[in-house]
């Protein structure tokens, strides 16, 4: 207790910090309050410190670190300027509660042997205030702003393109309704778009709730059964970018994968100039078109087609004898004969084809492994 005293007789009312001293019974504060110059060395200090702090965590956060893939979407660079103002706030308040707490550490940690409590305080009602009205203020204007992007992102011209999408345990599969095609509705096996072109994916779901998203438009809709449901793009940026299923929608989710193709104004002609000569030809050359284009090959081999598949059956092998009935009967259910070697649930059946094509694709492979 000795100390104590010391401490104050020796800094008197000169000392710029108020002092401690025991006494019995009692622990009393002298000396003066910390005066403007003690406190606006502070607020520097504090100011440098969330300064530093905040400039390394904006570093490492949004420069050095690359956590989204590029944004291939007018409604996904919205998207993303909300994410980058709603991060930078973030980073600002944890540099500054970061730099107050590190101060305190540093500044105000208890010597060895200290074991006193520290002095108890009220409160201060500025700082209160602060940190009440600037948090409103920030998370009204981001709620405000995420109001006019949800519009602006929905508002589509009138002449976009639509095109029918079906999930389905465990694929999707799309259709071009669109008479400026000229498709017939023909559903293919991933989506294929052009570039600059605002599109509206009218999306259903036969059995269970899946999920549409492609990370690089940044937007995901909820595929529910007994409802339609409705995702509106603008893809800026070419290139091919993965379709993930992110419901959980049963033993082969994960696999629910496809991919969406931007094209060019002339490759997205072509494209759909390859499609419209398959339809208007018909017969097997359909079938083949329709092989293709729902993603048979990936899982089948039929030599016909160039296709190496693992995943199904051989296809070259158990056609072989089969009649047009019974082929087509395991394209719609694919489950009422399983094939020695493989499990059941595994292929999805495909009893949404339009007729046509189905009729095109049994007459295909009949043609070519059947008989």
């Amino acid at each position: 207790m000795g100390s104590w005293r010391a401490a104050s007789t020796a800094c008197g009312n000169r000392c710029p910090f108020r002092i401690a001293v025991r006494e019995p019974g009692r622990l009393v504060f002298r000396g003066a309050k910390p005066g403007p110059s003690v406190r606006k060395t502070l607020y520097i200090q504090l100011l440098l410190l969330t300064v530093v702090i905040g400039a390394i965590t904006f570093v490492i956060s949004l420069v050095a670190i690359s956590w989204l893939p590029t944004v291939a979407s007018e409604e996904g660079k919205r998207i993303d300027d909300i994410y980058l103002f709603t991060s930078v706030i973030c980073i600002g308040i944890f540099a500054l509660v970061a730099a107050v707490t590190v101060y305190a550490v540093l500044k105000f940690r208890a010597g060895p042997g200290d074991m006193e409590d520290g002095k108890p305080i009220h409160g201060h009602t500025g700082v209160e205030i602060f940190w009440t009205v600037i948090p409103t203020i920030l998370v009204t204007v981001i709620g405000i702003w995420s109001a006019v992007v949800v519009v602006q992102n929905d508002d589509l011209p009138d002449d976009h393109r639509i095109v029918n999408v079906e999930a389905q345990q465990f694929a999707w599969s799309f259709s071009y309704i669109d008479e400026r095609d000229g498709l017939n509705g023909m559903q293919v096996g991933e989506l294929v778009v052009r570039v600059n072109e605002p599109v509206e994916l009218h999306m259903r779901s036969p059995d269970v709730i899946h999920a549409f998203w492609v990370p690089e438009w940044r937007q995901k809709q909820d595929v529910v059964p007994g409802i339609t449901t409705f995702y509106r793009i603008t893809p800026t940026l070419e290139g091919t970018f993965p379709i993930i299923c992110t419901e959980l929608c049963g033993l082969g989710h994960s696999v629910m994968r496809n991919q969406v193709r931007v094209l060019s104004d002339a490759d997205f002609d072509a494209w759909v100039a390859d499609q419209q000569q398959a339809v208007d030809s018909g017969g097997a050359t359909l079938g083949q078109s329709v092989f293709q284009n729902q993603g048979c090959a990936a899982c089948h081999t039929l030599s016909a087609a160039d296709a190496t598949g693992a995943v199904g059956p051989d296809l070259d092998s158990v056609l072989a004898g089969q009649s047009a009935e019974e082929i087509r009967q395991s394209i719609v259910d694919p489950n009422d004969v399983i094939s020695e070697g493989f499990a059941e649930g595994v292929m999805p059946p495909y009893g949404a084809v339009p007729e046509d094509q189905l009729d095109a694709l049994v007459e295909y492979l009949v043609t070519e492994a059947g008989g």
